[in-house]
């Protein structure tokens, strides 16, 4: 076995994570810690998983996110320490035919999501 791949293993073992199984298209609620000055709060975000990317450790997952008429992404570290929790808010009706998601970009209010 290749001594990068060991070591990620190792990596991946430390940082166990017991977030609900989700793939693009469903849409999440994710409760994520912002820390101002010497203050902490947790935000929480809504949005559709656009795409999932990378594998192990490196592992990342892009949210969009529609407030107030402008749609934004954001992509997150799936193992980061500054998410708190995440929630399943809905699964998609459909099941995604693609692994990224990037025509809903073009899309706006109830069209933007998997129906």
């Amino acid at each position: 076995m290749d001594k990068l791949v060991m070591v990620e293993q190792e990596l991946l073992a430390g940082m166990k994570k017991d977030y609900p199984q989700f793939k693009a298209g469903d849409i999440v609620k994710i409760h994520y810690k912002i820390k101002e000055k010497d203050k902490e709060r947790i935000h929480p975000i809504e949005g559709v998983i656009l795409k999932i990317q990378g594998a192990m450790h490196r592992k990342s997952f892009t949210l969009r996110r529609i407030a107030y008429g402008e749609a934004y992404e954001i992509t997150f570290p799936y193992y980061t320490p500054n998410i708190d929790k995440i929630e399943m808010v809905k699964k998609s009706a459909k099941p995604a035919r693609r692994a990224r998601l990037y025509y809903l970009r073009k899309r706006i209010g109830k069209k933007a999501m998997l129906a």
